[in-house]
């Protein structure tokens, strides 16, 4: 049953990448990528050969495995979600020093303000998760929580000097940051 769960969680994670690398290609539409979006993508290679390591020489617990494997798959699902919520909107890399041409409000934007970025946490803690058998398991998520919270709040700046600040302060005030506000319309 090791086996099993060890390649069903490494078919999904190297797709789930494969859907992150395919989204730098088809829906972000920055003119280049800045030198902290290209850290990202080598951390992202770097992380991906750790976990595949981790994952393949040593031995996890099965209920934690399959844990790790639904999270995962579930941040696969927020990530297309957010795909589909924001085709339209031509939305940046991380990092991209450009002022925001519009707020997003649809689908996972209806509750959190950074769909892409909770879905990126929450895969890249699934896998953890699943191939958790050393130390250095956490050392990548928390690694990409700090890259994504600064994304964020450079994101969240930009979008306070533009002029679409009113509006966003309102959105702001009714969503989740990287999770969902509860009991707030």
């Amino acid at each position: 049953m090791q086996g099993i769960l060890d390649t069903l969680i490494t078919i999904t994670s190297i797709t789930v990448i494969s859907f992150y690398t395919w989204s730098l290609k088809n829906h972000f539409t920055s003119v280049a990528m800045t030198w902290r979006a290209r850290l990202i993508s080598a951390a992202v290679i770097l992380t991906t050969l750790l976990f595949l390591y981790l994952q393949w020489t040593g031995t996890q617990l099965l209920w934690v495995q399959t844990v790790g494997l639904i999270i995962e798959i579930a941040a696969a699902a927020l990530f297309w979600w957010a795909i589909w919520a924001s085709r339209q909107a031509r939305l940046r890399f991380a990092f991209d020093p450009a002022l925001p041409h519009g707020i997003v409000s649809d689908g996972p934007y209806r509750y959190l303000r950074h769909p892409f970025y909770s879905s990126y946490l929450m895969f890249w803690s699934g896998w953890a998760l699943a191939s958790w058998s050393s130390i250095w398991s956490p050392v990548p998520v928390i690694f990409f929580a700090i890259v994504y919270i600064a994304a964020a709040r450079m994101e969240e700046r930009n979008f306070e000097t533009s002029q679409l600040a009113d509006e966003y302060r309102e959105y702001k005030r009714r969503t989740g940051f990287f999770i969902p506000r509860i009991g707030r319309d």
